[in-house]
């Protein structure tokens, strides 16, 4: 199919971000805006959306109501932020829960399934649906919030580190998808930053003698805007940032 003429698509790249009430998200979609994106902040959350468009510098950000897990409300998001903005350029997915913690043979089999409906499942119907836009369109970005726990998982954590396993495969997938239509995806995988979602993970107390290090979010989204910011032409397959010190390699 060939895709339709751009020539009239407004001139700021337009980014959706997933899971943009708060945390890394709110943190990204902040980053995007000062870098002149126009964000879509998409979250289940009206009044935390609402907060971070407020935050994004420039005019015409988009706060949109969105259950990542529900197909019907992720095709209806889409489809308003491509009706008021009349482009898609990139998708983040960071929308994301920790899930049950602590040994195996403890974890709740419904909030396993429940991980990785949001994790795993939420980021292919996000991604599912603006890719079909972006190859008809002229091509775009996706950048896939990943973990380091998804190839040196942490003890207690095997919905967490399984379900973003399964989003590096899919990452690949999509990359591997997109070079007939000038889709790139990248695996974004960050290691204690300090937000919400660490804590349930790690103690991060200065008191703590046994506290992992950690750096600031922003730094994160910095890179993010870079990788996004990189001509269309560039891949980024997977990249990883995270605190100087912390036990990565052999952890387990």
């Amino acid at each position: 199919m060939t895709p339709p003429d751009t020539a009239h698509r407004p001139s700021s790249r337009v980014a959706v971000v997933t899971g943009a009430g708060g945390g890394l998200g709110r943190t990204f979609a902040t980053a995007l805006a000062d870098a002149g994106w126009t964000v879509a902040a998409l979250g289940r959350t009206r009044s935390t959306l609402a907060e971070t468009v407020a935050g994004c510098r420039g005019d015409g950000h988009l706060a949109v109501v969105c259950d990542v897990t529900d197909e019907a409300s992720v095709t209806g998001a889409f489809a308003r932020v491509t009706s008021a903005l009349g482009r898609l350029d990139l998708l983040v997915n960071n929308a994301g829960v920790p899930g049950a913690t602590g040994r195996i043979d403890t974890v709740d089999p419904a909030e396993f399934e429940a991980t990785v409906r949001t994790n795993l499942t939420g980021t292919f119907l996000c991604t599912r649906v603006a890719f079909a836009w972006m190859a008809t369109h002229g091509g775009g970005r996706v950048i896939n919030n990943g973990s380091i726990a998804a190839h040196a998982p942490r003890a207690g954590a095997a919905a967490y580190a399984a379900s973003k396993a399964a989003v590096a495969s899919l990452t690949v997938s999509t990359a591997l998808d997109g070079r007939d239509v000038g889709i790139t995806a990248t695996e974004l995988d960050i290691g204690n930053a300090r937000t919400a979602l660490l804590d349930t993970f790690t103690s991060t107390g200065p008191a703590d003698p046994t506290a992992e290090p950690t750096f600031e979010a922003a730094e994160a989204a910095r890179l993010l805007v870079s990788v996004a910011g990189m001509p269309a032409g560039v891949s980024v397959d997977r990249v990883t940032v995270t605190a100087a010190g912390m036990p990565y390699l052999g952890r387990g």
